[in-house]
């Protein structure tokens, strides 16, 4: 989609943060719809009608069996979801070197849950079904922790999505070995709306057992979700979800933005948009001396290596992550209201820097 929802006026057009799709304010029908909550007294701890019909509309996208539970922010919906999981102490879980809980999560899921995280290399940060296998050769090993659970993201830290049938394959192996499927949903939105495909497609129907739904990043002020897809495992969320410090009183807030969200498709088209955005960025930089695109743009970040002069001269002036300072990659980041104007006068700049350099 060229267009970009509005944000009235409330931002440049020529934006010069490209950091994080963090970074971005809030959509105005999510605005709209706190201000709607703010109405009266309603039960605390999500016995309210924001939050019932939270959980339906996820039932309309994840599948009748799936109940969802509204939660502060994205590293809590991990522990959560993972503290679901694990049943022992012993238990570990599987993941890419790359993740998310690996890498910028302050040690939470060690922290907070005791476990210990079994990471594997990855080219793409993708894991595929033999690098699962090729981390349980311990299983029934006393003196070995005991893998119990793999954790993958959508979308990946380097940008890149799983297709259904690679997700699927993922829990195929994992069910066959006793262990269970957990998905980091921080950018779900982002994978479903570079696949075409449905939420459900991504996760109910491709066997994961625990998937988390970002909405931070999808134009939310703080709202994420736990999605559990299994009925048994969800009876067991009111009991572990206070303890996660992820219960939150006034939780009518939380459903009300994710409702927003998952209401007329307003989570698909701000996922479009970034994505639309992050591709325009690319295709701008395209053919360009001395930058190179290091993973391929299949959300809403492009990832790109390019001379230490060029990254100093553009950081003077704009805002961004440099992922490798070895090898000069940086990550390039839109949101749902990134304008086309500001992705294309950076681009120019970049233009301007890399050829300088």
């Amino acid at each position: 989609m060229d267009g970009h929802p509005s944000r009235e006026g409330s931002i440049a057009v020529h934006n010069t943060d490209f950091a994080s799709d963090n970074h971005a304010g809030a959509h105005p029908a999510v605005m709209a719809a706190i201000a709607a909550a703010n109405t009266g007294y309603s039960p605390a701890y999500g016995d309210d009608p924001w939050t019932a019909t939270f959980r339906e509309r996820i039932k309309d996208e994840f599948g009748d069996e799936a109940t969802g539970f509204p939660v502060l922010n994205g590293t809590g919906a991990n522990i959560l979801g993972l503290s679901l999981l694990l049943g022992n102490r012993y238990e570990a879980v599987i993941c890419p070197e790359s993740a998310h809980i690996a890498t910028h999560e302050g040690g939470a899921a060690e922290r907070q849950l005791g476990t210990k995280l079994i990471t594997v290399p990855t080219v793409d940060g993708k894991l595929t079904p033999d690098d699962v296998t090729s981390r349980l050769h311990g299983l029934g090993v006393p003196n070995e922790v005991q893998p119990k659970v793999v954790s993958i993201s959508q979308v990946t830290e380097l940008g890149t999505c799983y297709t259904p049938d690679e997700v699927a394959a993922i829990a195929e192996v994992a069910h066959a070995h006793g262990l269970l499927l957990h998905m980091d949903g921080a950018r779900l939105a982002n994978a479903a709306a570079y696949l075409g495909c449905s939420l459900r497609a991504l996760t109910t129907d491709a066997g994961v057992d625990v998937v988390g739904f970002g909405g931070t990043k999808n134009g939310a002020v703080f709202a994420e979700a736990l999605v559990v897809l299994r009925p048994e495992l969800a009876a067991k969320v009111p009991f572990l979800i206070r303890q996660s410090l992820q219960l939150a009183s006034k939780a009518r807030f939380i459903s009300a933005q994710l409702t927003a969200l998952l209401t007329d498709d307003l989570w698909r088209k701000n996922a479009e948009h970034a994505n639309a955005m992050a591709r325009r960025l690319a295709d701008g930089i395209a053919g360009l001396p001395n930058i190179t695109l290091r993973w391929p743009v299949q959300s809403n970040a492009v990832f790109a290596a390019l001379p230490h002069d060029a990254i100093r001269e553009l950081k003077s002036r704009y805002t961004f992550h440099v992922w490798d300072h070895t090898e000069g990659v940086v990550r390039w980041m839109t949101a749902f209201d990134t304008t086309p104007e500001s992705v294309d006068a950076f681009a120019a700049d970049i233009a301007t820097a890399v050829k300088g350099a």
